[in-house]
C-alpha cells in the first residue's frame, strides 16, 4: 500500500504448495517501508528569480525550453557556474518547477550546489542572477566561481 506520504508499507507472505509439503506451511517475510519521494531540490528560485526567467523565456518564444543550472569545473576558485536554456532533459537529470519555470540540474552539479538560492537582482550595482551556495568555501570577487 502506498501511503499519502509516499512511504510504501506491506507484509508479504507465501503459502507452499500443497505438492512441496504434506501440510500447508505459511512463510511471512518481513515487513518493509520505502519512501518514494523526489529528491531535494538542489536550488531555489526567488520570486525575483521565477519572474526574470519567466520574462526570459516568453521572449524565447519555445514551450519546451527549461532553465538549465549547471557546475563545470574550472573559474578561479576551481567550479564555476552556468545557466542556460535547454530543451533536452535526461533520464537522470533532477527537474523542479517554480511557478511556470522548469529547472534542471545534473546530479552531479546537485551534488555541488544543494541548498542553493538563485536570486535576480535589478539596482545599480550587482544587478542580475546571483547564486548563494551553501557549500562553497571560498569564492571569487566575480561572483561567478567558487571552491
Amino acid at each position: 500500500m502506498i501511503e499519502p506520504n509516499g512511504a510504501v508499507r506491506g507484509a508479504f507472505s507465501a503459502t507452499a504448495p500443497k505438492a512441496l509439503s504434506k501440510r500447508r506451511s505459511k512463510v511471512s517475510l518481513a515487513s518493509s517501508t520505502v519512501k518514494l519521494g523526489q529528491r531535494p531540490s538542489p536550488v531555489t528560485l526567488t520570486d525575483a528569480a521565477v519572474a526574470k526567467v519567466t520574462a526570459l523565456l516568453a521572449q524565447e518564444g519555445d514551450d519546451s525550453l527549461a532553465l538549465r543550472v549547471a557546475v563545470r569545473p574550472g573559474g578561479c576558485s576551481g567550479y564555476s557556474y552556468e545557466m542556460f536554456f535547454d530543451s533536452e532533459v535526461a533520464d537522470n537529470d533532477i527537474v523542479r518547477t517554480f511557478g511556470s519555470v522548469r529547472v534542471v540540474v545534473d546530479p552531479e552539479s546537485a551534488e555541488l550546489i544543494k541548498g542553493a538560492t538563485l536570486e535576480y537582482r535589478d539596482g545599480l550595482q550587482e544587478a542580475g542572477f546571483h547564486i548563494i551556495n551553501p557549500n562553497a568555501t571560498r569564492t571569487c570577487g566575480c561572483g561567478s566561481s567558487f571552491s
